[in-house]
């Protein structure tokens, strides 16, 4: 069952959403050479705090997973998709890491992604994650009322594939609200006009994600969480969470 959310309610889940972006660039400019992951974590947990705000990540445990998420984000590195677990792990020169996150603020949340790199940049790197954001905007675009959900999916999927890049089946974006997680599902490839139509007062998180390889296989990391390429190749994941309003997309994780 889809909610439709008020004016007020978009307008207090664009201030969760603020934290969000807050924490995320607290810590892409917290990572550097020699960094870890774990510090990492720390660096937006303290924005969360000092925000008044708590994580909807931490504790949260699906149906897949064998324990409880540990942390405030999720940090995937190289050939890790999503869901990766912050740990000692010290960013390497070259590093593409991706970082998601996601703040409740007074019974609302806001959730959000960013990818980049770590020191100096590999030029396939730069393409994979300017792919991935445009992949999210061409998402984003598409999602004003009159539209399906398949629109959104179509968009994302044609510049992906347009690129060569892979699309883990089974993953994409999905409604938000009072939690992390609800209804619609927001595929990351599909058939315009297809699937449930937008209608104002509906907020998804939009979410590519690419594989740099081509293919689309992947499989779990042994800590039950953590999403790898099946082939090696690096990922990359954008993400911001949207309100489908009269007067058009309304990005509510930005700054």
């Amino acid at each position: 069952m889809v909610e439709l959310k008020t004016e007020l309610s978009i307008d207090a889940m664009r201030e969760a959403g603020r934290i969000v972006a807050q924490a995320l660039t607290a810590a892409r400019e917290a990572a550097a050479v020699g960094v870890s992951l774990l510090d990492l974590d720390k660096v937006a947990h303290a924005v969360l705090r000092e925000a008044g705000a708590s994580s909807p990540f931490l504790g949260y445990r699906p149906h897949f997973a064998p324990t409880p998420f540990p942390a405030v984000i999720c940090a995937s590195v190289n050939d890790a998709i999503v869901h990766g677990i912050p740990d000692g792990y010290r960013l390497r020169d070259g590093d593409l890491v991706s970082i998601d996150c996601g703040a409740t603020l007074d019974g609302w949340v806001g959730d959000s992604a960013i990818s980049f790199t770590v020191g100096t940049p590999r030029p396939e790197d730069v393409r994979l994650i300017e792919t991935a954001e445009r992949a999210l905007a061409a998402g984003i675009s598409a999602a004003v009322v009159g539209n399906r959900i398949g629109d959104i999916a179509h968009a994302i999927g044609t510049v992906c594939r347009s690129a060569k890049y892979g699309i883990p089946e089974g993953f994409g974006g999905h409604g938000v609200g009072r939690s992390m997680h609800e209804d619609p599902a927001v595929p990351n490839e599909g058939r315009p006009g297809r699937g449930m139509p937008l209608r104002p007062g509906m907020v998804i998180a939009i979410e590519p994600m690419l594989i740099a390889g081509g293919g689309d296989g992947y499989h779990q990391a042994p800590d039950g969480w953590t999403l790898r390429t099946n082939d090696g190749s690096r990922a990359a994941h954008a993400e911001h969470t949207v309100a489908i309003t009269e007067d058009g997309p309304r990005i509510l994780t930005a700054l």
